[in-house]
């Protein structure tokens, strides 16, 4: 039987509209605007020096340092910048390392009833290929993270830590903070435990999670998991993936790990521990405010 001719439906003119969009906002002093206002309202019943750089700044500084501009190459952006827009004061490349370590990346989630998938994936401590870590015998771990994703390829959380960084109790973690935007979990076989599906059933939160094959049908007091291990073998794998959309557990998870790592890098060039997990998490939501923003 001959195969169908695959079809590609994607609209490359607006792909390519939305691709030109990623460069301005990359280069857009857009904290210019709100600079004033904003920093009157940080140092509101504030003690001591007050701030003179506004946090639309910082996130700006954020954004490009993810695209991997070290701090020295972002004051001389700013240097160049400056004479265009009225001579704004310039911070030290010292003062922009400390104000974006200390930046807390917030993931807006505006939708309810979202479908969210949850998986986990490493980030590597340095630019470092694997033929290095073999000749030399250099081994400094790597980071690892955690995402609850929506099938729009938004970010709704994450969780960053080492590489002993536990994914089920991450994602139910998520789970527990977004409960109130989620509707149904897409998770991989990983996460076939009572203790997910106990929380699934509690947060009232349908899970469409893969089924191991020699799973038993005893409820061993989660009845949730017991109906969906039923489902699950009454209508076999294939079936089951079409009729509960398991397949766009995809576009929530891999999908992101790879637009992140493409866009702003696989590795970290932070040097203290706190500061890599930061700078891991600020790559993903710097996808997540590219993404809405373009």
């Amino acid at each position: 039987m001959k195969k169908k001719k695959y079809e590609d439906k994607r609209n490359w003119i607006l792909y390519n509209k939305k691709l030109i969009k990623r460069g301005e906002f990359y280069i857009n002093p857009r904290f210019l605007s709100t600079w004033l206002d904003e920093v009157k309202e940080m140092n509101y019943k504030k003690e001591g020096n007050p701030y003179l750089y506004p946090n639309s700044m910082i996130e700006f500084l954020a954004i490009l340092h993810a695209k991997s501009f070290d701090y020295r190459a972002l004051q001389g952006i700013m240097a160049a910048l400056s004479p265009k827009f009225n001579n704004f004061p310039i911070m030290s490349y010292t003062q922009m390392c400390r104000r974006v370590n200390k930046l807390t990346p917030e993931f807006k989630v505006e939708d309810s009833s979202l479908i969210v998938g949850t998986d986990g994936s490493g980030i590597k401590v340095s630019n470092r290929g694997d033929w290095v870590r073999e000749k030399w015998k250099v081994r400094k771990g790597w980071i690892k993270v955690v995402i609850l994703g929506d099938t729009k390829g938004r970010i709704v959380d994450v969780r960053v830590g080492n590489e002993d960084l536990e994914e089920k109790k991450s994602s139910r973690g998520m789970l527990r903070k977004n409960k109130k935007n989620v509707k149904k979990l897409l998770g991989d076989g990983l996460h076939d435990c009572r203790d997910t599906f106990d929380l699934c059933d509690k947060l009232k939160i349908e899970p469409v999670i893969k089924i191991r094959k020699n799973a038993s049908l005893k409820a061993r007091s989660s009845f949730l998991r017991k109906k969906c291990v039923i489902e699950y073998k009454k209508l076999g794998h294939k079936r089951w993936v079409k009729q509960k959309g398991y397949g766009l557990r995809w576009l929530a998870t891999e999908g992101i790990f790879s637009a992140v790592k493409r866009i702003f890098g696989e590795f970290v060039t932070s040097k203290k521990v706190r500061n890599m997990y930061n700078e891991a998490k600020i790559k993903f939501w710097a996808y997540n405010e590219l993404l809405l923003n373009c």
